[in-house]
C-alpha cells in the first residue's frame, strides 16, 4: 500500500487513457530490471479507491491511498505454487494527480507506486519501504 499525505496541488492528465499510457510507460521502463520474475500480475488503474476499501484498509483519511498490491507475495508461496487468480496492482488515479504540480511529477511519482508495489510482490513490508524512502 502506497499513501501520501494530501498537499493541495493538482495536475490532470489530459483523459484517463493519456494517464493509462504513463502507467504503461513506467511499467515497461522496469520491465527490464525485473526480467521473467514477475509472473502472473496484472496491473489496473483506478480513479479513487473505495470508501469500503479505505475502511477495509484503515486508511488514514489525512492521506492519499495511490495504490495497492493485492495477491500472495513471492516468498509467502510455497516451491512452484502459482495462484489460481493473477496478483493485482492498482494505481489509483486522481490522487495521483492530486498531489503532483506537472506532468514530469506525475510521471516520476507513479514510477515510486509501481516499484512500491512490486516491492510488495516480492514481500517487502512497509517498515523496509519507508527505510528505502519508498513510502
Amino acid at each position: 500500500m502506497d499513501a501520501a499525505k494530501q498537499p493541495h496541488l493538482q495536475v490532470t492528465c489530459e483523459s484517463k487513457d493519456d494517464f493509462e499510457q504513463l502507467v504503461e510507460e513506467v511499467i515497461d521502463e522496469l520491465r527490464h530490471w525485473f526480467g521473467n520474475a514477475i509472473r502472473n500480475l496484472v496491473v489496473f488503474v483506478e480513479d479513487e479507491p473505495s470508501d469500503e476499501l479505505l475502511l477495509e484498509l484503515r486508511h488514514d483519511p489525512s492521506e492519499y491511498l495511490l495504490g495497492l498490491y493485492v495477491g500472495v507475495p513471492l516468498p509467502e508461496r510455497t516451491f512452484g505454487e502459482e495462484p489460481y487468480l493473477s496478483d493485482q496492482i492498482f494505481v489509483f488515479r486522481k490522487p495521483l494527480e492530486r498531489m503532483c504540480q506537472n506532468r514530469q511529477e506525475l510521471r516520476e511519482q507513479i514510477r515510486i507506486t509501481v516499484i512500491h508495489e512490486l516491492a510488495h510482490y516480492f514481500g517487502f513490508d512497509e517498515d523496509y519501504l519507508r527505510e528505502l524512502e519508498l513510502d
